[in-house]
């Protein structure tokens, strides 16, 4: 059973299912498949079913809706009221909440269902989905490819058709990297527009939360539920009149030829769907990803400062190596960020004076082996981390809203994303652009993820 949400509520509005049996069907599936997958550390099955009769009492008198009887999941950062939390780490392999995250509230408010809390980097330290304590979330299309992170059991989760959606955080990329690795929709809104409370902080300055799910629409019928801004009337098909900018410097280069051919293909997409192709300036961009590094270290040495002083040997060594960064990291390197930030906030947002979304590969490489730790473009050397974060780390210095999105296979058969960026409270144009590509190119492509969904996950 392979459904989206506007699918699942329709078939709740003629009776074809309840929410419990949909309920049952995800809870099985998870049991199944998380032991080989490890995209879920807590299953919440008494806690699912109890919401899905609350649900159906709704749905019998009539109310079909929003995320009524939606089954999702939330990454193991995100506070949930008596359901254990651990952000990854085996420091808080007994944390339980007292009280729910304000996006975990929300959500539960409008009807949806929470099936459990996702797998994930150790404190979304890495943008891998290494976890040395609960073992590496699998790629459902490839066991040998990596699944991104942090928020990589979210979607896992949601490209294994283990959830619905999900609910991620992403400091330099953490949606949007995995979301391209495993062939998902995922959102970084815009800065402080989805709220934070409630969430183990990484970094304050470039933290985001945001959903991931298997397609356009019901990616915007997550951010909907969440906002109350009504993102999915932006899903129309055709996108004329509607300015789409590419970058002349930075996003374009020190990228694999194959990332580079598919973006071009992408581009022209994009044409074929109406809409006008402008070039931007981005030569304002240096050390971008340095800059991400600077003020994301610098604050979680302050947030982990506590645990530090208690709990520094149960950290695993990147953690640890992290906070040795931290603390060499100089007040003026710090300064010099945050001033870097407000620059670059201005000037990205004056591109959008001229264009409507930008656009631009989610990463300079295809999905990574999993053991990788540096790669090689053009002769030059770059870790896997750095790689990785290189196209996404710049709107979380900025704030922008951006979507990643998939736009295709590679030849060895792995996803890989294409990432729309729009001006500050500007979604909805990220979800014009995003659903107008997906119903003109993605056809062929959802129905590979479903043949994948429907056979033997990750097993090749």
């Amino acid at each position: 059973m392979i459904l989206t949400i506007k699918e699942l509520m329709e078939g709740y509005k003629n009776k074809l299912f309840s929410p419990t049996e949909i309920t049952k069907w995800y809870i099985e599936r998870i049991k199944e498949l998380n032991p080989k997958l490890h995209s879920y550390i807590t299953i919440t099955e008494e806690k699912a079913f109890n919401q899905a009769k609350k649900a159906e009492v709704k749905i019998r008198a009539g109310e079909v809706s929003g995320l009524l009887g939606v089954p999702i999941s939330y990454k193991d950062s995100i506070d949930t009221k008596g359901v254990l939390t651990t952000s990854g780490s085996i420091i808080d392999e007994k944390r339980i909440p007292a009280e729910s995250a304000k996006v975990v509230t929300k959500l539960e408010q409008e009807g949806s269902i929470s099936l459990g809390k996702n797998n994930m980097y150790e404190y979304a330290f890495g943008i891998t989905s290494q976890n040395p304590f609960f073992g590496d979330v699998i790629n459902p299309w490839n066991k040998n490819k990596t699944a991104g992170g942090s928020s990589g059991g979210s979607a896992t989760a949601v490209a294994a058709n283990l959830c619905l959606g999900s609910i991620g955080t992403d400091t330099a990329g953490s949606i949007r990297v995995p979301a391209a690795c495993c062939g998902v929709v995922g959102l970084k809104p815009t800065y402080n527009l989805v709220s934070m409370k409630g969430m183990t902080p990484l970094s304050w300055t470039l933290d985001h939360a945001g959903p991931i799910a298997g397609n356009i629409e019901d990616t915007a019928v997550i951010m909907e539920t969440l906002t109350g801004i009504p993102y999915t009337t932006a899903c129309l098909n055709g996108l004329a009149g509607m300015r789409i900018g590419l970058p002349t410097y930075y996003f374009n280069e020190n990228m694999h030829n194959e990332v580079k051919k598919m973006y071009e293909k992408a581009v022209q997409h994009m044409t074929d769907l109406g809409a006008a192709i402008v070039e931007v300036d981005t030569s304002f961009l240096t050390d971008v990803v340095s800059i991400a590094t600077t003020l994301g270290t610098s604050e979680v040495g302050v947030v982990h400062n506590e645990r530090i002083q208690s709990s520094i040997h149960l950290y695993s060594e990147g953690a640890q190596k992290t906070f040795d960064k931290s603390r060499i990291i100089s007040a003026f390197d710090y300064i010099t960020a945050l001033q870097k930030r407000a620059e670059w906030t201005r000037r990205v947002s004056e591109i959008f004076l001229d264009v409507d979304v930008m656009m631009t590969p989610a990463m300079p490489i295809a999905t990574a082996d999993v053991q990788t730790e540096e790669v090689t473009i053009g002769g030059q050397n770059e870790s896997l981390g750095d790689c990785m974060i290189r196209y996404t780390s710049l709107f979380n210095i900025t704030g922008h809203p951006a979507l990643s999105i998939p736009f295709g296979l590679t030849e060895s058969g792995v996803p890989l994303g294409l990432q729309l960026i729009a001006n500050h409270n500007r979604e909805e144009l990220l979800f014009r652009a995003g659903y107008a590509y997906e119903q003109y190119t993605l056809t062929s492509f959802y129905s590979e993820r479903n043949r994948l969904i429907a056979s033997s996950i990750g097993e090749h």
